[in-house]
C-alpha cells in the first residue's frame, strides 16, 4: 500500500480517514453493549450483525493479504475482528440460553464452517489473478449482507415505532463510512471495494430517514410484552386476577346457636288458642337462623373491611 499510496495521496487520504470513520463506527455499539452489561440481559438485542460483521473483516483481511497491496483495508479489518468478537463474547456471557444457543452456532457454522471452505476452494480451485477475482466477488456478497443485517432491525421499528435499537450515531456513521469507502475504492480502481458501500450508503440514508420519522413516535407495546408483564387483553378489557372469598366456616356459629336454642317447659298443657298465639309472638327456629346469619353476615363485612 506504500507504493500506491504515493502515486495516489487523494486515495490514501480517503482511506486512513476510512480507517477512523470505520474504527469510531466498530465502537458506536459500546453503549448498547454496557447496557447489556449493567442489566445483565441482552434485552432483545440482536447478535446476526455482529457476527455478520465479524465474517465480513475476517474476508477482507484475506482479500487484502491476497492483493498484498491493501494495507489500509488489513489495518481496519483486524480491529473489526478484535471488537466484533469482543462483542459476541459479551452477548454470549449475558443472552438467554435460546440466544446463547443460536449465536454460538452462527458463529461455528458461518465464521469456522464457511470461512474454512472459502479458503479451501479458493487455494484448490483457482490461482494468481483469478483468486483474486473469485475473492472479490465473495467479499462483495457478504459485506452486502453486512449492510442488509440491519434489515430486522429497521422492521422492528417499523412494527414498534420505536428507535431504541437502533442508534442514530450508528446509522451516520455507517452512512459516511460508504461514502468514503466508497470514494478511496474509486480511486484505487478496486470495485470489489466500491460496489458494496453503493448499497451501504442506500440503508444508511434508509435508516437515518425512520430514525427521523420515528424518533417522535408513541412506541406501540407489543401482545409479547403485555405477556411478559402477566397481563392479557381479552375483547378490549384487562383481565386482572380473581379473588375468591371462602365464608363458608364463618356460618358454623348460626348453626350452634339453632343447637342452643332452649324451649320453655311448662307443666300444664297448652290450649291450641294459647299455641297459636305463641307461634304469632315468636320466631321460628328457620328465621332465627336467618336473623343470625344476616348479623353474622355484617360481622364478616366489617372483618373483610
Amino acid at each position: 500500500m506504500a507504493g500506491l499510496s504515493l502515486d495516489h495521496p487523494l486515495a490514501f487520504t480517503f482511506g486512513l480517514l476510512g480507517n477512523i470513520i470505520s474504527f469510531m463506527t466498530y465502537l458506536a455499539p459500546l453503549p448498547t453493549f454496557y447496557r447489556i452489561y449493567k442489566s445483565k440481559s441482552t434485552e432483545g438485542f440482536q447478535s446476526v450483525p455482529y457476527v455478520v460483521a465479524l465474517f465480513s473483516s475476517m474476508l477482507w483481511i484475506y482479500y487484502a493479504l491476497l492483493k498484498s497491496s491493501e494495507f489500509l483495508l488489513i489495518t481496519v479489518n483486524a480491529a473489526g475482528c478484535v471488537i466484533e468478537t469482543i462483542y459476541i463474547a459479551v452477548y454470549l456471557t449475558y443472552a438467554p440460553k435460546k440466544a446463547k444457543l443460536f449465536t454460538a452456532m452462527i458463529v461455528l457454522l458461518l465464521n469456522v464452517g464457511v470461512f474454512g471452505l472459502i479458503l479451501l476452494l479458493t487455494m484448490l480451485l483457482s490461482a494468481g489473478e483469478k483468486r483474486v477475482v473469485l475473492l472479490g466477488w465473495v467479499c462483495v456478497g457478504f459485506a452486502v449482507s453486512v449492510f442488509v443485517a440491519p434489515l430486522s432491525i429497521i422492521r422492528k421499528v417499523m412494527v414498534t415505532r420505536s428507535v431504541e435499537f437502533m442508534p442514530f450515531f450508528l446509522s451516520l456513521s455507517l452512512t459516511v463510512s460508504a461514502v468514503v469507502w466508497f470514494l478511496y475504492g474509486l480511486l484505487i480502481k478496486d470495485k470489489y471495494v466500491a460496489l458494496p458501500n453503493v448499497i451501504g450508503f442506500t440503508f444508511g440514508v434508509i435508516q437515518m430517514g425512520l430514525y427521523a420519522f420515528y424518533r417522535n413516535a408513541k412506541p406501540m407495546v407489543l401482545a409479547k410484552d403485555v405477556a411478559d408483564e402477566k397481563a392479557k387483553a381479552v375483547d378490549g378489557t384487562l383481565k386482572v386476577p380473581e379473588h375468591v372469598v371462602t365464608i363458608a366456616k364463618l356460618g358454623e356459629p348460626a348453626m350452634e346457636i339453632k343447637n342452643a336454642e332452649v324451649y320453655p317447659v311448662e307443666s300444664s298443657p297448652r290450649s291450641t288458642e294459647d299455641e297459636a298465639k305463641l307461634e304469632d309472638k315468636e320466631p321460628s327456629a328457620e328465621e332465627a337462623v336467618g336473623e343470625m346469619a344476616s348479623k353474622g353476615g355484617n360481622s364478616i363485612q366489617m372483618v373483610h373491611a
